[in-house]
C-alpha cells in the first residue's frame, strides 16, 4: 500500500504542489525529486539509448574526416603533433584504434592533395563533418522539444567556428596536462600543502571536461539555454565521462578477454563502445537540462495530457481574451511564462494551446521589448473582428478532412447533425467579441 502511495506521490501529487503551499526548502526538495523523475522518465521514453546508437555509426563514419579537418588547421598553427599525442593517449582508451583512424587520416590528407580527388574530397570533407554536427544538433533539438532548425547561414557559421576552436581546446588540454604532471612533482617536497595542491591540480581535467560539456549543452540546441542548468548537466556528465574514461582505461581485465577472441581486431568493438557509452552519457546530460530549465512545464501533466474538449476551448478563449485585451491597451505583449503564471495556466499547456493558435494563423511571435528569453505574442487578426466563434471555429476545422468516408450519401446524416449543430453554436459566438469579454 505504501509503494503504491509513494509512486503516485511521484507520478501525481507531486506535480499539483505549488510554490505557495509549501515552505521554499521543502519545494526545491521537490524540484529535484521531480527533475530526476523527468529526465529518467524522458531518458527513457525518448529512446536516447538508440540515438546514442545513431550518433556513434554517425561518428565512426565522420571520425576520419573531422580529424583531417582538425589536423589541416592544426598544421597551421604549428599544433598537429601535440593533436597527435593527445589522440594517442586520450582517444577511447584504446591504443591501437587510435592508430588506426591517425594512419587513415594522414593517408586521407595525402590524398586530398592531388588530382581531381582535391575538390571532391574536399567537398565530401566538409559535408561529412557538416552532416554530423547537424544530426547532433537535430537530436539535441528533439529533446527540447525545438520545431525549427538554425539557418543555413547560421549552420554554416556556428558549425565551422566550433571545427575552428577545436584543435585550440585540444592544444589547452596538452598544456593543462603537462602543467598538472610537472606541478605535482615540483611538490613532493611540500609534505603539507602537496595533497590540497594535488587534488585541486588534478581536478584541472574534470574542469575542463565540465565546461566542455556545458559548452555544448548551451550552444548545440537551436534554444535559448539558461547557463546554470548547463553548468549544473555539465558537471554531472563531465564527472560521469571522466569516471567511465578512468574504468575503461583501467579494466584490462575484460580488454585482454576481448584481444583472445577478436585478435588486433579487438580494436573496433572497444571503440565503438566507448563511442556509445560517451555519447549516452552526454545526452543523458542534454536531458537533465532540459528537465532542470522546464520543471515548472510538468506541473500538472497527467491532467494536462487529459484535458477535456471543453476545458481546452475555455483555456484557448482566455488566452486569446488576454492577448487581445493587452494589445487593445498598447501594453506589452503576453509571454507563455506571463500567461501561465499570472493566471494559474499550467506553463506546457499554455505554450501547447500558443503553438495551435500560431497554427492557425489567430497570433505570431512577436520581438520582447524586456530582456527575456521568451518571446511574446499578439493578435494576426483585428481585433474589432476577432470573435471567439471565429477562433473556435478555426481549431474545430483546423487538420485533414480528406478521407474515403461517404459523408455525402452513405453518412450524409450524420455529418449533417454535425455541422449544423456547430454552425449554430458559432453563430451565436461570433458577434462576441475577444476584447468585449
Amino acid at each position: 500500500m505504501k509503494i503504491a502511495q509513494i509512486w503516485r506521490f511521484l507520478t501525481y501529487d507531486i506535480w499539483r504542489i505549488t510554490e505557495s503551499e509549501v515552505t521554499k526548502s521543502t519545494y526545491a526538495l521537490y524540484n529535484i525529486i521531480k527533475t530526476v523523475y523527468i529526465c529518467i522518465t524522458r531518458f527513457a521514453n525518448d529512446r536516447l539509448i538508440n540515438k546514442a546508437s545513431a550518433l556513434t555509426y554517425s561518428t565512426l563514419l565522420a571520425i576520419v574526416p573531422i580529424l583531417a579537418v582538425l589536423f589541416a588547421i592544426a598544421r597551421g598553427f604549428g599544433f598537429d603533433n601535440v593533436m597527435e599525442e593527445q589522440i594517442k593517449s586520450n582517444f577511447g582508451g584504446s591504443p591501437e584504434a587510435a592508430e588506426a583512424i591517425l594512419s587513415f587520416t594522414q593517408s586521407y590528407l595525402a590524398q586530398t592533395k592531388s588530382g581531381v580527388f582535391l575538390g571532391f574530397g574536399l567537398v565530401l570533407l566538409f559535408w561529412t563533418v557538416i552532416n554530423l554536427v547537424m544530426e547532433i544538433e537535430i537530436t539535441f533539438n528533439r529533446i527540447w522539444e525545438v520545431k525549427r532548425q538554425r539557418s543555413v547561414y547560421r549552420q554554416i557559421t556556428d558549425f565551422f567556428s566550433m571545427i575552428l576552436l577545436a584543435p585550440i581546446l585540444i592544444v589547452v588540454s596538452a598544456g593543462l596536462s603537462i602543467f598538472t604532471t610537472t606541478t605535482l612533482k615540483e611538490m613532493e617536497d611540500f609534505a603539507l600543502l602537496a595533497p590540497i595542491f594535488q587534488f585541486l591540480i588534478r581536478l584541472i581535467p574534470y574542469i575542463f571536461t565540465w565546461f566542455m560539456f556545458t559548452g555544448l549543452y548551451v550552444f548545440m540546441p537551436n534554444t535559448k539555454v539558461r547557463f546554470k542548468h548547463a553548468l549544473v548537466a555539465g558537471i554531472i556528465a563531465g564527472t560521469a565521462f571522466q569516471a567511465f574514461q578512468y574504468l575503461y582505461i583501467n579494466s584490462q581485465l575484460w580488454v585482454s578477454k576481448y584481444n583472445a577472441i577478436y585478435g588486433s581486431f579487438a580494436a573496433l568493438p572497444l571503440f565503438l563502445l566507448w563511442l556509445h557509452i560517451s555519447w549516452t552519457i552526454c545526452l543523458f546530460g542534454a536531458e537533465l537540462t532540459y528537465a532542470g530549465q522546464n520543471i515548472k512545464s510538468f506541473n500538472f501533466e497527467q491532467d494536462t495530457r487529459n484535458i477535456s474538449l471543453r476545458y481546452r476551448d475555455f483555456i484557448v478563449i482566455l488566452i486569446m481574451s488576454l492577448i487581445t485585451k493587452r494589445f487593445e491597451k498598447n501594453e506589452p505583449p503576453y509571454t507563455a511564462i506571463q500567461l501561465s503564471e499570472e493566471n494559474q495556466i499550467p506553463l506546457r499547456l499554455t505554450r501547447k494551446i500558443l503553438y495551435l493558435l500560431q497554427e492557425t494563423g489567430i497570433i505570431h511571435e512577436v520581438a520582447n521589448d524586456k530582456k527575456s528569453e521568451e518571446t511574446a505574442y499578439q493578435p494576426s487578426i483585428d481585433i474589432n473582428q476577432l470573435s471567439v466563434g471565429m477562433v473556435l471555429n478555426r481549431l474545430y476545422t483546423k487538420g485533414s478532412e480528406n478521407f474515403k468516408i461517404d459523408k455525402d450519401k452513405v453518412f450524409s446524416s450524420e455529418w449533417k447533425i454535425l455541422t449544423e449543430s456547430r454552425n449554430e453554436y458559432y453563430s451565436k459566438t461570433c458577434k462576441v467579441l475577444l476584447k468585449d469579454l
